[in-house]
């Protein structure tokens, strides 16, 4: 399909389709939680950057495990919490990017820890929050305000890039950056989470980067990969 094919009723026809091939999604996380949820999912998910999941899993527990509560990482010193989290890759970057983050927050909120002021706010203002801070890009913030608040915000990530590319919901040549701001507007709210799931898992599954399996009903009516 090309992108003006594109509009809210082919969206949910897609994810009926990729319910077929991959079984429906439940949603199990709690929104809101603790105080600190937030703060903590933010941290992980500046760990997730460009590096595996067992070895975000493992710079998590270094970080959570090393300090004793969240000023206690913002007051470290820089080498210490990257060599605390260089497992992660990019140590560097990653710790100036999380004592950053750590210290907007408390800022914002006068002394706490905490990222409950962002569910008052509007998607949009909360995401223009989040990615102010430098390092925190619109992947980050959407992993934030959808996992944690269930805010209707795509996290795009390299297989939602590239499936949604093939699949024409947004144009080939368009930046990270614009296409989760074109699949905002495209995706019914209470689709962005599922689809967003479903997206990855066939990525993984089938459309992957190199050498995807384009043999399955989804890809044969919708990817435009040169597999198919």
């Amino acid at each position: 399909m090309t992108v003006t094919d594109w509009d809210g009723a082919a969206v949910w026809n897609l994810h009926e389709r990729l319910v077929d091939l991959h079984g429906p999604v439940e949603r199990t996380d709690a929104h809101g939680g603790q105080p600190g949820e937030g703060v903590e999912q933010l941290l992980t998910t500046i760990l997730s950057q460009n590096v595996a999941d067992t070895n975000t899993a493992r710079a998590s527990e270094s970080l959570f495990s090393t300090y004793d509560n969240f000023a206690a990482i913002e007051s470290a010193s820089h080498d210490d919490l990257a060599e605390t989290i260089r497992v992660a890759g990019l140590p560097d970057q990653k710790a100036a990017r999380i004592q950053r983050s750590l210290r907007a927050v408390r800022e914002e909120t006068g002394g706490a820890y905490s990222l409950a002021f962002l569910d008052a706010m509007p998607t949009d203002e909360a995401k223009t929050w989040l990615t102010e801070i430098k390092g925190v890009g619109p992947k980050t913030a959407s992993v934030v305000l959808n996992f944690h608040f269930g805010k209707p915000t795509m996290a795009v990530d390299t297989h939602v890039e590239r499936v949604s590319k093939r699949f024409g919901l947004v144009p080939e040549s368009t930046s990270n950056t614009r296409a989760h701001d074109l699949l905002d507007e495209l995706v019914p709210d209470e689709l962005i989470y599922p689809l967003h799931v479903l997206l990855i898992t066939h990525g993984r599954e089938f459309c992957q980067a190199r050498s995807p399996d384009c043999g399955n009903p989804v890809c044969e009516r919708y990817c435009d990969c040169e597999a198919c």
